[in-house]
């Protein structure tokens, strides 16, 4: 039976868009205005399925439909820390390759 099926998040991904959209609507309305689908899936796969990525439909949907907006809040820090931390990096690297080519 179809529900009983256990595969890959990935592979269940064109089946829950629908789920992911209204969780982005959700999010939005709570005032996360740039919450797309892309990253409500993202924030799954980093906060909710690191560990085990391999799940029925019903229990994606239903993680999906869980999802607080505190673990979205703390994925989206994290990612802001993680550009963050990036640009600075890249930044030190440029200024130090453009110091050494003087």
């Amino acid at each position: 039976m179809f529900l009983e099926m256990i595969k890959n998040v990935h592979e269940w991904r064109p089946e829950i868009e629908p789920a992911l959209k209204s969780k982005a609507t959700e999010l939005k309305l709570m005032g996360y205005h740039r919450t797309t689908s892309d990253n409500v899936w993202n924030c799954l796969l980093v906060k909710v399925w690191k560990d085990d990525a391999s799940k029925r439909l019903y229990e994606v949907v239903q993680d999906i439909f869980h999802l607080s907006s505190n673990v979205y809040m703390s994925y989206l820090t994290v990612s802001a820390q993680q550009t963050s931390d990036l640009a600075a990096s890249i930044a030190a690297l440029t200024e130090d390759s453009q110091m050494d080519s003087h």
